[in-house]
């Protein structure tokens, strides 16, 4: 079975292409990727670009050109739960378009021709995935008391898992991301995080029939300080818990 590990950013994928083995890169509809083994696993790495329109046609391709069984995405968004902080990481449940509005002929949210708003995520690589992350975050959060750097002063003590919200759309302001928060939640949705391309993703697995799963690293709470946190942590925090949780999920 072919898993394949999807970011839309290459810091997002930590140091798994250089881990690679036997490893083929290729391009195919503007994207790279690249195939081999990880792990004892087969898998293809693939960057799909940010957005969901981009991230549906990483997906497509990756499922119906390059046949594998299985999507993971990984990569980074803003909190929005509360009690989800930055450093922490959440394994997403389900997906929900935040900018699907075809209403009044639909449901706000809902998905035309769906019949529903959310795309539940494959329950056993969700599991997995946040096995994978807890053991992570456990053995980082033991070693932050002997070393002193900026990045082990971003303490991620906790693995989240729930709903995360996606749009084409990069929240950044806190008067943004509290209005999102605060009608999502008097439709009775408890967002966790938010960010671009999952809920993209989870679609065309559901068309092909393929389980997705998703983990996503808090970079930033989503308000007015997001501009300034997002290039900093994707350069800095990103690249080990990449390595580690996926390391983690494929060993499993």
């Amino acid at each position: 079975m072919t898993t394949a590990i999807l970011s839309a950013l290459p810091e997002e994928q930590g140091g798994l292409v250089q881990a690679l083995e036997q490893r083929e890169q290729f391009q195919y509809a503007g994207r790279e990727f690249w195939r081999g083994r990880l792990y004892g696993q087969m898998v293809v790495l693939g960057l799909s670009g940010i957005g969901k329109v981009a991230a549906a046609t990483a997906a497509t391709v990756l499922l119906e050109r390059l046949g594998v069984q299985r999507i993971v995405f990984t990569g980074v968004a803003g909190g929005m739960g509360e009690g989800v902080q930055v450093g922490d990481v959440v394994v997403a449940t389900q997906f929900l378009q935040h900018d699907m509005d075809a209403s009044p002929i639909f449901p706000r949210w809902e998905v035309p021709g769906y019949g529903c708003t959310q795309f539940v995520c494959d329950p056993e690589l969700s599991a997995a995935l946040f096995e994978s992350a807890s053991a992570y975050l456990a053995n980082a959060k033991a070693g932050c008391a002997s070393q002193g750097s900026e990045i082990t002063r971003i303490r991620a003590t906790r693995v989240h898992r729930g709903l995360v919200v996606s749009g084409d759309r990069f929240v950044s302001t806190l008067a943004e991301s509290a209005a999102l928060r605060t009608v999502l939640a008097t439709a009775g949705y408890e967002a966790l995080a938010v960010e671009m391309e999952g809920a993209a993703v989870a679609q065309v697995c559901r068309d092909f029939g393929k389980p997705f799963a998703a983990v996503r690293i808090i970079s930033d709470r989503a308000d007015d300080s997001a501009h300034v946190d997002f290039p900093r942590f994707i350069r800095e925090v990103v690249r080990p818990y990449a390595d580690h949780i996926i390391a983690g999920f494929l060993q499993r």
